[in-house]
């Protein structure tokens, strides 16, 4: 192109300054811009506008608030409690005693093993002075200039080592001449001290010359070789689970997927780690896999505890692992075993947890289930709550023992009422004690009502009134293998309608209600019952049915599973209701001689305080006839042969005239209730009244109804007919 042509790409009479001007009119600064939206978010702000909610400014915590921050304890758990403090320093004076003894023991074996050594030592003692003396630990070095000939060097160290041994021959002398001082002074010494320094020389030369791969001392204790609990064997166990919602989060965020909001530590014979899982993991679902968490952990099954902890939030774990197996580790005694007598209203130690600490449970203001399969230690269990009541000489004890194999037996000498049976007879006894612990309700409420509010404020039986008001003192009712009850076919619907309603009003009331089944299905343990029990136990069961009957509903969901459990973990459950949170317990053992020794002294106790009653004053208990076995034939013959129906309080006055000493309290409604097991209901019937001649129509039985009663009983017992 030459320079004649026009600029094509810049044509001749472009106006370049206007478009200039243009394009530096439409150039943003961004750094004005800025500040221009960092000024209006302030006057919005100022106006009142909305924040964005995700913006620091919103979301900015002021320094000095921390109240929804945890504090961790000032003191250590163990110095916190009495009882904790009290078996930390008894173990470690136990341990300490042990180890002094063992070496007592030892000690003519390890004087033979220092007399036999102390002249190796004295060898090398003398060897080693002589070296030191004759600076033979220099002569390598000499040797090595001589090799090299190296002659001004070997002269400097030559003379080094002449200034050595001129010094350290001075020294040597006067460490000889001492020794022959102290010899001399041995010489005119008495015996005992001549072999008191021989005994000194012999352990000092012994201790020289000991081997290194040889010591003195033989081990006393044995320390389990287990290995420290870190963040990485936690996530590395965490992560084999199969859990997806942990795999995913590991898989994106690594091992910052699962934080620790608190340091590992040692906590008791074992490790402590509080664990945030990721967002939509729950501790049930850890729980649920306790045997691969084990697994992943490298620690036997019986070592590793999961929790939880549903106050700070359903995926915190409490992950526990002991250095040895719970049911392996020695259970220390009952604290109450040396106890002549003790209070029903304080808290009593009901056994152990993983970390071996006591775990306390209180009786006033509550009832207890306990709830197993068979053999793992329901009746020991219930033993426990049973024996505090027989140890307080001021509480009555009844107690029902309806698997007939005398499991409760030596409480039958302090009880006020004791049954004992697999059979019908026992099953109407342990009725008719619900009825009567309904009606004690009612005596006691009304007793209440008309305290004064000074001496009885929260309209509750407190310790002191317990004490002090006659009627008002705690009553215990114990049901072992309740479901051979609740399940009767006769008995069953009224026993589980007034075990109800003992649990709903006994509870302010002084009356305690103690129960234990091996089968906690919704047939053999009513709902109204399960569920208003205030504090459960539950040792090993099948499924997820029975551990929610026990332990409440969603138990399971939440993480609480006593189906983890396995064969070895014998006297070990889930205690619920006796704290705030869900605790793994391992309760205290007692055998049959132990318990016949504290029934015994439970005993003595209620005779020094005048407090026997009942079955155990020596008073003749109420036998099943009395109340079962004759009282549909009594009902029977109260009636005329031209009486086709009678009003319920005729058949109580009858009745009451018949056998006074059986029937003298019975009312309308006790006849009813015990009637209505046998599908005998009342029913309208017109009579005249005796008192005032009139006719009126009130509720009466039938006799027709009475008389088939009594076959259709003798004919399932397999009876003649009446």
């Amino acid at each position: 192109m030459t320079s004649d042509e026009p600029d094509r790409e810049h044509p001749e009479g472009l106006d370049w300054s206007r478009y200039e001007t243009e394009l530096t009119d439409n150039v943003v600064d961004l750094d004005a811009a800025r500040e221009r939206r960092h000024r209006d978010d302030e006057d919005q702000d100022d106006a009142g506008a909305a924040v964005l909610v995700d913006s620091p400014e919103a979301q900015r915590k002021p320094k000095l608030d921390r109240r929804g921050a945890e504090r961790r304890p000032l003191l250590p758990g163990w110095l916190r409690s009495r009882a904790e403090l009290h078996d930390s320093v008894t173990w470690a004076a136990g341990y300490a005693g042990h180890v002094a003894a063992y070496h007592a023991l030892r000690v003519p074996k390890y004087a033979g093993k220092l007399a036999f050594r102390s002249p190796i030592g004295l060898g090398r003692a003398v060897g080693g002075s002589l070296r030191w003396l004759f600076d033979l630990e220099g002569e390598p070095v000499r040797q090595a200039t001589v090799r090299t000939e190296n002659a001004e060097q070997y002269l400097h160290l030559s003379r080094q080592r002449d200034r050595r041994v001129r010094w350290r021959g001075i020294v040597a002398l006067a460490i000889v001449v001492v020794l022959l001082l102290v010899a001399v002074a041995l010489i005119l010494a008495p015996v005992w001290t001549r072999w008191a320094v021989l005994a000194v020389a012999v352990v000092g030369f012994g201790a020289f010359g000991r081997p290194a791969d040889r010591p003195l001392l033989d081990r006393a204790v044995v320390k389990p070789q287990v290995a420290k609990l870190t963040s990485d064997v936690v996530v590395r166990a965490l992560s084999v689970l199969g859990i997806a919602g942990i795999n995913q989060a590991i898989a994106k965020q690594g091992n910052g997927a699962i934080t620790f909001p608190a340091p590992i530590v040692r906590d008791g014979p074992g490790w402590r780690a509080e664990v945030d899982l990721p967002p939509g993991v729950t501790v049930g679902d850890v729980v649920e896999r306790r045997d691969r968490l084990a697994s992943g952990l490298g620690r036997p099954l019986g070592c590793v505890w999961p929790e939880g902890n549903a106050d700070i939030s359903p995926s915190r774990l409490v992950l526990w692992t002991g250095d040895q197996p719970m049911s392996a580790s020695r259970q220390p005694a009952w604290p109450l075993l040396k106890a002549s007598a003790v209070d029903m209203a304080k808290p009593f130690p009901f056994g152990t947890d993983p970390r071996g600490r006591i775990v306390y449970m209180e009786l006033p203001y509550t009832n207890l289930l306990i709830g197993s399969i068979p053999g793992y230690g329901k009746t020991a269990a219930l033993q426990l709550p049973a024996l505090v009541a027989a140890l307080d000489p001021h509480a009555e004890v009844w107690a029902y023992e309806l698997k007939g194999t005398g499991g409760l037996d030596p409480l039958a000498k302090v009880c006020a009422r004791y049954g004992s049976g697999a059979d019908d007879d026992t099953a109407e006894v342990a009725l008719q004690a619900l009825r009567d612990l309904r009606d004690e309700c009612q005596k006691r409420a009304a007793i209440i009502k008309k305290l004064p509010k000074d001496v009885c404020p929260d309209n509750k039986v407190t310790p002191e009134l317990a004490r002090r008001i006659k009627g008002l003192h705690w009553l215990v009712a114990l049901f072992d293998e309740c479901q051979e009850l609740f399940a009767h076919p006769e008995f069953g619907k009224e026993a589980g309608e007034l075990a109800e309603k003992i649990i709903k009003l006994g509870r302010a009331l002084g009356v305690v209600l103690l129960k234990a089944t091996q089968r906690p299905d919704a047939k053999s343990l009513p709902t109204g019952v399960s569920a208003n029990v205030g504090t459960r136990f539950c040792l090993r069961v099948m499924g997820q049915l029975e551990n929610d009957m026990v332990l409440g509903t969603s138990a399971n969901r939440n993480g609480i599973r006593a189906t983890m459990f396995t064969r070895k973990d014998k006297g070990v459950g889930y205690l619920v209701g006796a704290a705030d949170e869900a605790q793994i317990v391992r309760t205290y053992y007692l055998d049959g001689p132990t318990v016949e020794k504290l029934c015994q002294r439970a005993y003595a106790a209620r005779v020094a305080a005048g407090t026997l009653t009942g079955q155990a004053a020596g008073q003749s208990a109420e036998t099943p006839s009395a109340r079962r076995g004759t009282l549909l034939e009594d009902v029977a013959s109260v009636y005329r042969a031209d009486e086709p129906k009678l009003w319920a309080e005729t058949i109580v006055e009858r009745l009451a005239a018949l056998r006074p000493e059986v029937y003298g309290d019975l009312t309308r409604d006790h006849l009813t209730a015990a009637l209505k097991p046998y599908g005998i209901t009342t029913t309208q019937v017109w009579g005249t009244d005796p008192t005032t001649g009139k006719g009126a129509n009130r509720r009466g039985i039938e006799r027709s109804t009475v008389t088939e009663a009594v076959a259709e009983r003798n004919r399932r017992r397999g009876e003649p007919a009446a």
